[in-house]
């Protein structure tokens, strides 16, 4: 219980410092709904999605581990140029509970898009456009620590930001990439003088590799995720994936700061799909081993090929 409260004091002290609306999205989350960090992904599927993940859980009994609720929908509009989505995502990690709410549109241009035989088979390129735009709903129940006597933590936290952030998605055949900011306002509305929010920029790209294109049975799906922050290290997740059939899917993936990951996915009645994570932190980690679930459920065809 003591080492519970020291673990406590110290991410209060340094969540006080600096602060920032969502952690790194964990690598099954991006993965399997790259809409939480990109808005430009809205509507690109061709069809209605809604996912609601819950990462972060377990923690090995630790209080005060990070923990991500988050619940999101997107759907293509007119000629599928246009997308709409929305956004729920709460974060809480010590005494800290940063909850975001936005909604999103996307455009897309179709680069090529010609006039064509209607027998000719071809892929289709484009280039998506994304903005967000929502609120930032930030609480820090400082006082819980029955530490008054250190102006740091006089008084709780509590404060409603706005905030807007934009992303471009490029995609053609089996090949995407992307670059979003999802907070460019940063603390400019901070009414706290301990309260600064990060302006993290994300990159994302990942190919699908049909092993057998005449048996299409396994799909290899490696994809990468950069993170830059003003005065951190770049972060790195690399992931590696194998679909089998649209049945089942496994993988593993590796985040640069000493954490490794593994997912296991199930696909049932072509248009639901669930997936449980691992996450391991390295050996001198306070917050231990996580798991997490996420499930979506995608109209239309699904999720078949």
């Amino acid at each position: 219980m003591k080492n519970n409260h020291i673990l406590l004091l110290v991410l209060a002290f340094g969540l006080s410092i600096f602060v920032t609306g969502q952690q790194t999205p964990s690598f099954t989350e991006y993965n399997y709904n790259p809409f939480i960090i990109n808005p430009a992904y809205a509507g690109v599927l061709g069809s209605s999605e809604l996912t609601i993940s819950n990462i972060g859980f377990g923690g090995q009994g630790i209080q005060g581990s990070p923990r991500s609720l988050t619940g999101t929908f997107n759907t293509p509009l007119r000629n599928e140029k246009m997308g709409l989505g929305f956004g729920f995502l709460n974060d809480e990690i010590g005494i800290t509970s940063a909850t975001q709410i936005s909604g999103s549109y996307s455009y897309k241009i179709f680069l090529n898009d010609n006039a064509h035989p209607y027998w000719k088979v071809y892929d289709r390129s484009f280039v998506s456009f994304g903005l967000n735009a929502g609120a930032l709903i930030y609480n820090q129940d400082l006082l819980s620590l029955g530490l008054q006597s250190d102006p740091n933590f006089a008084e709780n936290i509590n404060t409603t930001l706005p905030t807007v952030g934009a992303g471009v998605l490029f995609g053609h055949a089996n090949f995407f990439a992307g670059v979003s900011a999802p907070n460019l306002l940063g603390e400019t509305f901070a009414n706290q003088d301990n309260l600064e929010l990060s302006q993290p920029i994300y990159g994302y790209t990942g190919y699908h590799f049909v092993l057998d294109r005449y048996n299409p049975n396994f799909v290899l799906k490696p994809s990468m995720l950069f993170k830059y922050e003003k005065g951190a290290p770049v972060q790195i997740d690399a992931n590696l994936g194998l679909n089998f059939k649209n049945i089942i899917e496994l993988g593993a993936g590796y985040r640069t700061s000493n954490t490794l990951n593994a997912f296991l996915g199930f696909y049932l009645l072509e248009n639901f799909r669930f997936v449980y994570s691992y996450s391991q932190g390295s050996g001198d980690s306070p917050l231990g081993n996580t798991h997490g679930i996420i499930l979506s459920y995608r109209a239309g065809s699904g999720y078949s090929f």
